[in-house]
């Protein structure tokens, strides 16, 4: 299983080359559009970013004295917006409350310890949590998602409907938890999926990884 694993990653990154993961320009930022991101596409995301930016807002503790309602109308681009709202505004309440709106603080926690907190903040699943971990704050988490569970279940690894934590495990038991790797490697999966292993009419005799 290391031995597939090493080989897809190898044969990804000499066809795409390196990704520069996440399309962010700072920490803070990685964590609004992780949270941002769920239920739409990132086109969307960039949308209520470039609002806040002009807003000069995405700073966290602009974000959190600023007004929910305010807050949505600016986000509104990447839809579910006053849901997501909400769930910005209960980060920044953890982030504030926990870690004294320090990002530094936050690296520094156990990654498990981290991981279980992240997840109780209402609106932040597993892949949103191991989202902020990897890309965020340089933990050696990987990051699983639809297109994550598409390409392997395709290749027979695993299956469409594992759990979160199966499919994790896959990548965190069989390859070294570095994370240059899992970011890497995550981002080459995402445009993998994108442009050959689509949803509908997969492109599997083009496939850069075809019977890795």
């Amino acid at each position: 299983m290391t031995a597939r694993l090493q080989k897809a990653y190898r044969k990804l990154y000499a066809f795409f080359g390196p990704q520069d993961w996440w399309p962010a320009k700072s920490r803070f930022e990685v964590i609004v559009g992780a949270i941002l991101t769920q239920n739409t596409s990132w086109k969307n995301v960039e949308k209520a970013i470039k609002n806040l930016r002009k807003e000069k807002a995405l700073s966290a503790r602009k974000l959190y004295l600023m007004p929910v309602k305010k807050l949505a109308r600016l986000i509104r681009p990447a839809g579910f917006f006053n849901l997501k709202a909400g769930y910005l505004k209960a980060f920044l309440e953890f982030y504030f409350k926990t870690y004294c709106g320090s990002l530094k603080k936050m690296a520094r926690q156990d990654t498990a310890v981290l991981r279980k907190q992240l997840l109780g903040v209402k609106g932040i699943g597993e892949e949103t949590a191991d989202s902020i971990l990897l890309y965020a704050l340089d933990k050696p988490v990987f990051v699983v998602d639809a297109y994550t569970k598409r390409i392997f279940s395709r290749h027979k690894m695993v299956k469409n409907n594992s759990p979160y934590q199966a499919v994790q495990n896959l990548f965190s038991q069989n390859l070294e938890k570095e994370v240059k790797l899992f970011n890497e490697y995550h981002a080459l999966l995402v445009k993998l999926a994108k442009e050959y292993c689509l949803k509908g009419e997969p492109q599997c005799a083009l496939c850069p990884v075809k019977g890795f």
